[in-house]
């Protein structure tokens, strides 16, 4: 592909590559369109995701294979009990050196870690204490890391897809509010059809594997990425995304009989900014050339579900996140 000059042209590029990149991963993922979309969401928006799923539904082969579709690098790091900080960030190390004239020095070298991709993926998170968990949330929010007295540039763009399982619970933590503030989006990842199924148990057993096509170069992600921040939106919306976040907040004016009892804490500012971000990268993804209600009332759940805590009645009466989030959306029309 050719670089485009205007916005317009843009606009046009994202929507095609889009279609391209969805191919390209139909190759090695079967089915899970609806995740693709949100994943797709997440990287032109150049946010992190948080995806849940339970194991065996391909969400470390939906991310390697994206760093491929769009020539990204890729890191993994395997969240476990003893993985320590300097096993993500990197480490300094005292190096021996000979120079021309044959004496020895020593010098401190840094060895980056696995962070230090365009793309990484934090395989099950919530297996490796908050301390550890603490040493991505500089990262993600100032796409940079300090290592000791010295500050490390981390690539362009960079972004977190993290993966958490929803239904062990032996040797997990849980993550605080900080470290799930930063996800853009919490991306839920279901079971496949019956008919997917079937396709994924003849590919995954035939003993071949398909390798996905970059459909981008990087230089072109960076130049799309650029474009989601540009990208209008009507003030209607911006109206929408901002209530919707309020509503969550116990207290708030307005706010349903159910969030006030059952919610202790609801989605802060950037609740409102995540929903307006990526109803616009959702809108660009299409094609459209302005974010309206309806792109906002589509990411409300995955924008919103993980900024909100819940009170210990919803745990004992079975109340979710998504239940309250339906009747805050109901609330908002």
């Amino acid at each position: 592909m050719t670089g485009p000059s205007s916005d317009a042209e843009r606009l046009e590029q994202l929507a095609s590559a889009a279609r391209q990149i969805r191919g390209a991963v139909a190759r090695t993922v079967v089915g899970q369109e609806a995740t693709i979309d949100a994943m797709l969401i997440t990287l032109f928006a150049r946010g992190h995701a948080l995806l849940v799923g339970v194991p065996g539904l391909a969400k470390t082969l939906l991310v390697s294979s994206l760093a491929q579709a769009l020539d990204l690098s890729f890191g993994r790091v395997q969240f476990t009990p003893d993985l320590l900080p300097a096993d993500i960030t990197g480490t300094d190390l005292l190096q021996e050196e000979v120079d021309e004239a044959g004496r020895t020095q020593r010098r401190m070298r840094f060895l980056p870690g696995p962070i230090f991709a365009n793309l990484v993926l934090a395989d099950e998170i919530n297996r490796t204490p908050p301390k550890t968990q603490a040493a991505l949330l500089q990262a993600m929010q100032e796409r940079r890391v300090t290592v000791g007295s010295i500050t490390h540039a981390l690539p362009d763009p960079f972004q977190v897809f993290a993966t958490r399982n929803p239904i062990e619970q032996e040797g997990t933590y849980q993550l605080p509010e900080a470290q799930l503030d930063r996800f853009l989006l919490e991306i839920h990842v279901g079971y496949p059809t019956e008919q997917e199924e079937r396709e994924i148990a003849r590919r995954t057993t035939s003993g071949a594997s398909e390798r996905v096509q970059p459909v981008l170069s990087i230089q072109q992600v960076r130049a799309l990425g650029e474009l989601i921040p540009r990208i209008p939106i009507t003030d209607e919306a911006i109206h929408l995304a901002v209530r919707l976040a309020r509503l969550s907040r116990p207290g708030e004016q307005g706010a349903p009989r159910e969030v006030n009892e059952f919610l202790r804490f609801g989605a802060g500012p950037r609740g409102s900014q995540a929903l307006v971000l990526a109803a616009k990268a959702r809108a660009a993804l299409r094609g459209e050339a302005a974010a309206d209600l309806d792109d906002v009332r589509e990411m409300l759940i995955p924008a919103l579900r993980h900024r909100i805590v819940l009170g210990y009645r919803a745990e004992a009466e079975g109340v979710s996140e998504l239940d309250l989030l339906q009747v805050i959306r109901k609330q908002a029309r």
